[in-house]
């Protein structure tokens, strides 16, 4: 299989992963959401706070809050 990372390319899932899907409640898929949204938080800050070592804590949320909300890198 020939993998394709370009903006052309269309994610498809597996027949398996869309029936485990549907089977979740909307509570669940909630969940799901909040979890990926805070996995991806932690990743920014730490990345952040590695190239900001000398930066407090009030400017390294300010600065993820940022980005979560503008998408910048």
């Amino acid at each position: 299989m020939k993998w394709r990372l370009d903006r052309g390319q269309i994610e498809v899932l597996d027949d398996a992963m869309v029936d485990v899907l549907r089977r979740k409640t909307p509570a669940e898929r909630i969940e799901m959401i909040a979890a990926a949204h805070r996995t991806a938080r932690h990743l920014i800050e730490a990345g952040i706070r590695q190239r900001n070592p000398e930066w407090d804590e009030q400017q390294v949320q300010a600065e993820s809050l940022r980005r979560l909300n503008c998408g910048a890198d």
